[in-house]
Formats: C-alpha cells, sequence, structure tokens
C-alpha cells in the first residue's frame, strides 16, 4: 500500500472537518507519523470499526465513517432493498454525536430510512431499537470502555445481535470496493428530516424499553422498604438516566450519584481509562461511598451495556468484584430463587464464554440448568437466543454473561445490558440484606460451597504497526511451541480454536470443536487450571485469562502469581 500517495490524497480531498485537515499538515514531512495513519485501513469486523480519532484510513473520523456507511448502505440495499430502516445511536464520546449523523446523511442519501436517537444512548438500547422498530441492521457509536483518544463503531444486524462474521465479511467487502471520498453518497441533514428519511425515534419506545427491563425482576418489590444506600457512577456516560430510573421504579431511592462522573464528557476528565474493571475508574465512587457509608457501589461503562460493583464489607472497607464473581452470584441468585418461586422454566439455560469462570459449571449442575459455552463476544450469546426463539424457546434463556462485566436476562435485547443488570445487582443485595446477608457473606458462602475459583485477566498492551505485527508473532509461537509445564504443573490439555480442534496429551485424542474458528489457545493443566490466550477483538492487546482453583484464597492466588509469572515470559 503507498500509504504516502493515500496521504496526498487525503491532503488534497479531506478539507471538510478542520481537525483532521490541520492533523494532516501538521504530520507533513513526518513519515513515521504519515504511516501509523495510512499503513493499513481500520478493518471492518465483528465488532465494527474501532481506533483512535485523527486523521487517515487507520483512524476514527468523518470520512472513515461515512465510507464505513456506503458499505453499510450497499449491504443492506442488496439483501433487503431501498426503503429499508437502520437504527443509530451513540454514547458521550468525542464525535459520537457527529459521527452519528454522518452515518445517517450516508444511509438517507442511498434511498433507506435513518432512525436516530435525539440524545446518548446505552449500547443495549440501540439492539432493542433495531428489533422494536423491524430494522435491517443498526449502528451504535461507542469505543466502549477504550480511553478517551478512542471511537469506534458496531454494527448490527436485523436480530439485535453484532453482525455475525459472514455479515461483516460481506460489508467490509462492500468497503473495499469503495473509494472513500469519490464513492460515498450523502444528503442534507436538515432536509432528510424534513422530508423523514431521518426521524429521531420517540420516546415512547423508551418507555417501552424501560418496561422490558423491568419485567426481569426475579423479586418484584423487594428493593421497597429495603433502605439500600447506593452510590453509582456512570463513569461520565450514557448510563446515567435509564439506569436511575429504573432503580427508582423498582424502589431504590437513596442513590447517590458521583457528581464528577455524571454527565457526558468523553474526556473523562477524572477517569482515563473509563474501564469499570479497573479499580482507578473507581476511585470517584469509592470515595462517595465512604463519605456517604454506602453498601453498594455500581458503575457503568460509557455505553452502559457493562457494569461493575463494589460492597462494603463489616469492617468498613469495600470489595471489589471481578465480573466472574458478579456472574457467578447473578447465576446462584436467580436460579435459586426462580426454582424457589416455581418461574424457572423447564430445561432452563444459562450461556456464558470460554474465558469466563468455571464455576458456573458447578452452579448450573445443582440447579440442573444447561451451560452452553460460545466464544468470547456477547453476539455468540445473542446468537444462542435468536436459536431458541427460532424454535419458540426463548424462554429457556435464564441468563448470559461473559468476564468481563457484561449480563444479560431476558430476550428483549441481543446484547449486554448494564441497565438490567444494575437492576438485578440491586435487587439481589435487597433480598440477601433481607436475610442479614452482604454481597461480601454471599461470595465468600459461594467459594465455600463450591471451590475457590480465581480468575485473573492478564493485559499486554502492543500499540502500532509494530505492535500488531508482534501481537501475530507471540500467537504464531505459542500455536508452534507450546508450554509443555505451567507453574510446574505438565500441561494435559490444548485447544486450538483457530484449528477448532482439542488435544488430550495424556491419551493423545483429538476432539473438533464445534464453534467458529477464533484465534483462541487455551492451555489446561493438572488440577484443573487453565490459562487461555487470545488477541482483544476490540483493542491491540493480547488478553491472557488465568483459573486457578485453591482450597482457599491463598492457595488460589499461590497458583495464580506462578501460572502469570509463566506466561508473562511468553509475551515478552
Amino acid at each position: 500500500m503507498d500509504y504516502i500517495k493515500i496521504y496526498n490524497e487525503w491532503l488534497s480531498k479531506a478539507t471538510e472537518d478542520p481537525e483532521v485537515a490541520k492533523e494532516l499538515l501538521d504530520i507533513k514531512g513526518d513519515n513515521d507519523a504519515i504511516y501509523e495513519r495510512f499503513y493499513t485501513p481500520l478493518t471492518f469486523g465483528t465488532a465494527g470499526l474501532r481506533g483512535v480519532l485523527g486523521a487517515g484510513i487507520n483512524r476514527m473520523n468523518i470520512y472513515v465513517v461515512r465510507h464505513a456507511t456506503q458499505g453499510l448502505a450497499n449491504y443492506v440495499k442488496k439483501k433487503y432493498g431501498e426503503g429499508a430502516a437502520v437504527a443509530i445511536s451513540h454514547d458521550s464520546r468525542i464525535n459520537s454525536d457527529l459521527f452519528k449523523i454522518e452515518a445517517a446523511r450516508v444511509l438517507a442519501a442511498n434511498g433507506l430510512k435513518a432512525y436516530i436517537s435525539e440524545e446518548l444512548e446505552p449500547t443495549p438500547v440501540l439492539s432493542y431499537l433495531v428489533r422494536n422498530l423491524h430494522c435491517a441492521a443498526g449502528i451504535m457509536i461507542t469505543a466502549s470502555h477504550n480511553p478517551a483518544k478512542y471511537n469506534g463503531y458496531k454494527a448490527y444486524g436485523e436480530d439485535g445481535c453484532q453482525m455475525t462474521d459472514v455479515a461483516a465479511g460481506m460489508v467490509f467487502d462492500e468497503i473495499q470496493s469503495l473509494d472513500v471520498f469519490d464513492d460515498v453518497k450523502l444528503c442534507d441533514f436538515d432536509e432528510a428530516v424534513k422530508n423523514g428519511s431521518i426521524e429521531y425515534v420517540k420516546d415512547s419506545v423508551f418507555d417501552e424499553y424501560v418496561a422490558e427491563v423491568e419485567k426481569r425482576q426475579v423479586n418484584a418489590g423487594i428493593c421497597k422498604g429495603s433502605d439500600l444506600n447506593i452510590v453509582y457512577t456512570p463513569l461520565n456516560g450514557a448510563g446515567n438516566k435509564l439506569v436511575r430510573r429504573v432503580l427508582s421504579d423498582i424502589g431504590v431511592e437513596n442513590v447517590n450519584v458521583v457528581k464528577e462522573q455524571e454527565n457526558p464528557d468523553g474526556n473523562f476528565t477524572t477517569c482515563p481509562f473509563p474501564n469499570p474493571e479497573l479499580t482507578e475508574a473507581l476511585e470517584k465512587g469509592l470515595e462517595l461511598c465512604e463519605k456517604t457509608n454506602a453498601e453498594l457501589l455500581l458503575a457503568t461503562d460509557p455505553d452502559s451495556d457493562r457494569v461493575s460493583i463494589a460492597a462494603r464489607r463489616a469492617d468498613g472497607t469495600y470489595r471489589l468484584y471481578t465480573g466472574n464473581e458478579i456472574g457467578a452470584m447473578l447465576t446462584e441468585y436467580i436460579l435459586s430463587c426462580r426454582k424457589a418461586n416455581g418461574t424457572l422454566p423447564e430445561k432452563p439455560i444459562v450461556v456464558k464464554t470460554i474465558v469466563t469462570t468455571k464455576i458456573i459449571e458447578a452452579i448450573c449442575k445443582k440447579y440442573d440448568c444447561e451451560l452452553k459455552n460460545v466464544l468470547t463476544g456477547f453476539k455468540y450469546i445473542g446468537e444462542v437466543i435468536l436459536g431458541l426463539e427460532k424454535k419458540g424457546e426463548e424462554d429457556r434463556f435464564v441468563f448470559g454473561f461473559e468476564e468481563s462485566c457484561g449480563y444479560l436476562t431476558g430476550s428483549y435485547v441481543r446484547d449486554k445490558d448494564a441497565v438490567v443488570a444494575s437492576m438485578l445487582i440491586c435487587e439481589m443485595a435487597a433480598y440477601y440484606k433481607k436475610q442479614g446477608r452482604s454481597l461480601v457473606d454471599v461470595i465468600e458462602g459461594i467459594y465455600k460451597e463450591y471451590g475457590h475459583y480465581l480468575n485473573t485477566t492478564l493485559n499486554f498492551y502492543f500499540d502500532g504497526a509494530a505492535g500488531m505485527q508482534k501481537m501475530a508473532e507471540i500467537m504464531d509461537g505459542l500455536r508452534n511451541n507450546a508450554p509443555k509445564t505451567i507453574a510446574g504443573y505438565p500441561v494435559v490439555a490444548i485447544a486450538d480454536y483457530d484449528q477448532k480442534v482439542a488435544t488430550d496429551l495424556i491419551t493423545g485424542a483429538k476432539e473438533a470443536i464445534d464453534l467458529p474458528k477464533s484465534n483462541v489457545l487455551s492451555y489446561t493443566t493438572e488440577g484443573g487450571h487453565c490459562a487461555i490466550v487470545r488477541p482483544s477483538g476490540t483493542e491491540p492487546k493480547i488478553k491472557i485469562y488465568i483459573t486457578a482453583i485453591g482450597e482457599n484464597a491463598q492457595q488460589a492466588q499461590d497458583i495464580t502469581d506462578k501460572i502469570s509469572e509463566d506466561m508473562n515470559a511468553y509475551l515478552k
């Protein structure tokens, strides 16, 4: 790819956005800077687009958004015909509202109907809009929990799930066939609104979404009179209005909001990395917890599809929870209560991703619940729900979650939903409070009953073009020279999800993996400990998911430390 030639074309044609135009001039003569922005385009995959804001084909800007949307429009027209509808929403990130408008302009210019939200909304609401408004596709402008310099473009299919590999591949092919400037159609936004080809979504649709969320209560009314004392932070994102509305509706009246993180702010000035899994993102919330003596901290990420928590210990300090621990508590709560109150369906199903805690296997076994494992990415959980819906069995889906703090119950949307998860967490806290138990007591009780499963995720970042090459080399090295031992434990099984084969190293037996291909490697040792390695689908990093099983917390931590030390060596 002649990146200098592409840069020069942008220099002459990308003049509409003054910030992009200035950046192009600023890097003139700087070959390294030009290369980083133009060496390759952002790839449109099942997670859509995600990248750093800025100028170039390897950055998020209005031209890349328009280009992608033209490809999406071509795909939609070929599959559904002109007049088909696409829903678009956005979160609080820098330029999210602008990208929403630019995408709508392209869709309307191509004879498609664009439904847009007037203000920012959580990602699960976009999934709901696609289904509720009978759209052929959906677009959510978000970079989820990435740092402020990022933005992204998530594409959804007509079922409200993120696009499948096949559909995303077809959209990518369309994009590749188009010139980023000359082949993109645009219309005047105001004129399109007047003629109805762009339409703002009515408030009643959001009311219907809230009603669907509240139908998912397990013990309706349990929060009323519980006097739960809660701190909530939307991390300057899209969750503020809907999370607080739902909590108020179910009877959670004492909610203190972190003022510095209450309103939308794409700069995320108090949490540069607005990921609710990270302690530093929760610091302001924990400060307010201590001031208000709150029992529970809720934190939703910028597009409000994920939620994390901290709960007060008896000594007044706060315990932070991993996504795996929250998922384990919710699984136990939902299955036990629905079984007790007679609402658990016949042949219930819980769905989790392959990197999510194995303790769910033991919990599901206790309640005679089927457990399905899917690849990483909530769209695969959505596909399970879709498959059940096609058979008229969607009520069998009880709960789905992934370790990165994403949860869903119900089939009204097909993506993780921090609004419903926040509701269920508060309901769960009120339920156990009525029994005299805190959420700290609950997680310790789960470990006592099922064994201490410690799940740890290691993240290794590799920015830029050189970083992508390094990630590929690491994965190839692990695939070709698999570790024989990890933390002193012999490796007894290897699963290569790219080759779709699992190998028992003791017997030599090989078994086909009945899941789509994915660049994931899994190593299981004696004792059931495990290390799973995969490049992130949304960020320039490799993630290692460690499972250590101990008789107690200290033993599990010691095993984790040894596994971490060994796996660290492979990523240097």
